[in-house]
């Protein structure tokens, strides 16, 4: 990674875990992806940028496998992702070989053009959905 992608990456993650997601996880309709976290196991709440088509649901990670939602799937794939203010448990899978900026023109624009701006190694993440759950559930089924 060059000095400026690793600067960038710095700048980007430290607004986004100090300022941007802790006001966008309270936003009702924002979706969120819910991965568990794989030193702690506590749930982690990630505000994300995606589309749900069917029983699946895409999104591309700006940072790739340095993105710590990214790690967290990696130790334990089972997740949640909150679309328009309804709760979904799934099976989220890394796809290396897709190709993430095509995958971007598919998704939400707004989100695709801040990943595109900021991205310094896009990754794919499909979510296989498999039913929804209860709000204020967590993925091991602990009220929050």
């Amino acid at each position: 990674m060059s000095r400026l992608d690793d600067a960038r990456f710095r700048a980007a993650t430290a607004f986004q875990r100090h300022v941007g997601n802790p006001v966008l996880r309270r936003l009702p309709f924002q979706t969120l992806l819910e991965t568990t976290g794989r030193v702690s196991g506590l749930p982690r709440r990630t505000p994300v940028g995606g589309r749900r088509d069917g029983d699946v649901f895409w999104l591309v990670s700006e940072f790739g496998e340095r993105s710590q939602y990214v790690r967290n799937i990696k130790a334990d794939p089972r997740v949640r992702v909150r679309v328009k203010g309804r709760w979904y448990t799934g099976t989220a899978q890394l796809l290396p070989d897709d190709d993430p900026v095509a995958r971007l023109r598919r998704l939400p624009r707004f989100n695709s053009t801040a990943v595109r701006a900021l991205g310094t190694d896009l990754l794919t993440v499909r979510v296989d959905l498999t039913d929804r759950t209860q709000p204020g559930r967590t993925i091991d089924g602990t009220s929050l």
